[in-house]
């Protein structure tokens, strides 16, 4: 079986700059996904990201997951659910504006620490967007700028946790899904696995590597290079033993940003057989992604293909 890639990022500004973007090259062509380590985050801030993060589940969220758990009858399931998920969660928004000093609960430390984290993530993302920009022939921060819209990229972060569930087989710690973002950069747990992506067919583990960041690609970035990347479908396998922790960081379009195929990668072929990705605004396709997210990824493309359509045809008329 195909090896998940794991990339080290190390020499990537040296002598190994063009083996380590073909290797990335063929992660997103091939995989949806892949590992990075010597990524430039600290491993002692990475260290205290996970402790506080584990610290502050136990302090704050265990027992009220314990409770939500009885109050809906989940420890005695009989039959699948597929209505919800075995998970703990808590969200931060870093960009365009930062919540965190609003939300209840965080010690002062812990903000700090996420806060320091979000910037280490932030430049990382916008690092390896240029990596991309680099592979697919795009000039430099052409993808930053696609997704910049009038106040910048929205980018925040999911902190999750993933208890001990004694029914696995019946309830899924997260249901099968693509992000709807861009580039999806996720901290896990070294020790409890249970993420899993979904390649030709069969499902295939994302190994816990410690002090890796895991990356994916979001749909955003299959309509910018219209399907020569692609989302990849993935979901957690909630486990029976231990609490797998999962920090996931989203950096995605501004919410007004208009996202299309980049002109340079619409193959003349593409246009004649009209194998275009459609033309829209961010938040429009969010709005549709909200209420069909364990759905199919292609009806959504073929939703915002029909609003394109009829914006086009609405100008004609009024032309």
């Amino acid at each position: 079986m195909e090896k998940f890639p794991v990339i080290s990022l190390e020499k990537v500004n040296g002598e190994e700059r063009k083996t380590i973007l073909e290797q990335i090259k063929d992660a997103c062509e091939n995989w949806g996904f892949f590992e990075l380590v010597n990524h430039g985050i600290p491993h002692e801030l990475l260290d205290t990201v996970e402790r506080m993060t584990k610290e502050h589940y136990r302090k704050c969220m265990e027992q009220r997951f314990k409770e939500l758990v009885a109050s809906k009858g989940l420890d005695a399931v009989q039959a699948e659910v597929n209505d919800m998920d075995w998970e703990s969660t808590f969200h931060l928004r870093h960009l365009p504006a930062s919540n965190i000093s609003e939300l209840p609960d965080l010690d002062e430390e812990y903000r700090k620490v996420m806060k320091e984290f979000a910037q280490k993530l932030e430049k990382l993302a916008e690092e390896l967007l240029d990596l991309l920009c680099e592979n697919l022939g795009l000039e430099k921060g052409y993808l930053k700028k696609a997704f910049y819209g009038s106040k910048g990229p929205n980018f925040g972060t999911k902190v999750s946790n993933y208890p001990p569930c004694p029914k696995p087989d019946l309830i899924k710690g997260l249901r099968a899904h693509t992000d709807a973002g861009g580039i999806i950069l996720l901290f896990q747990d070294d020790k409890v696995s249970g993420l899993q992506l979904l390649k030709d067919g069969q499902w295939i583990d994302v190994p816990p590597v410690r002090h890796s960041i895991v990356i994916n690609l979001g749909d955003q970035l299959e309509v910018i290079t219209n399907g020569k990347y692609k989302s990849v479908l993935h979901r957690v396998i909630a486990q029976t033993d231990g609490t797998r922790m999962s920090i996931a960081s989203f950096y995605n379009p501004g919410s007004d940003a208009v996202i299309y195929p980049a002109p340079n990668l619409v193959e003349k072929e593409a246009e004649e057989k009209n194998q275009v990705y459609p033309k829209f605004v961010f938040e429009d396709y969010m709005k549709l992604y909200t209420t069909v997210k364990f759905q199919a990824k292609e009806p959504r493309f073929e939703a915002m293909k029909e609003v394109e359509a009829a914006v086009k045809l609405g100008s004609i008329a009024t032309a």
